[in-house]
């Protein structure tokens, strides 16, 4: 289910749009993959595996769309605090057998750079900036 949601997903939706993309002479594919996408990560083999499959294939069609004037990014945020990463905490605590503010500083921002969790907006702006022509030689 994982691997469907989180890969599959996208590789359909980019298979079903370039088509009217090519026909158009234009498109933008901006697929969220996630940090997972460029290191693994303890107890998330499938997650980790479909956020890889989504880093190639955007890396791939970015290779073979670029010349009919398609970007293909795959944006790579850290962790994102959602509803569902703040239903994670007391699970990864308790199967990892420690408290739930170490979960929060250690295993979910202690490789962010800025130690705080990315920002809805933050994303928004970038995938906004990406649509643009400005955008146009981004891969």
């Amino acid at each position: 289910k994982i691997i469907a949601i989180n890969l599959s997903s996208c590789f359909y939706t980019t298979k079903y749009s370039i088509p009217h993309m090519k026909k158009h002479g234009w498109g933008r594919i901006i697929n969220i993959a996630s940090a997972h996408a460029k290191r693994a990560s303890k107890f998330k083999s499938a997650y980790v595996a479909a956020k890889h499959g989504v880093a190639g294939l955007t890396k791939t069609v970015a290779l073979e769309m670029g010349p009919h004037s398609i970007t293909s990014n795959a944006v790579c945020p850290g962790y994102v605090l959602t509803e569902l990463v703040e239903k994670q905490i007391p699970i990864t605590a308790e199967a990892r057998g420690i408290t739930e503010e170490e979960v929060v500083q250690n295993v979910m921002l202690g490789n962010q750079p800025t130690g705080k969790f990315v920002g809805i907006e933050e994303l928004s702006g970038l995938v906004e900036f990406l649509c643009t022509n400005e955008a146009r030689s981004v891969n």
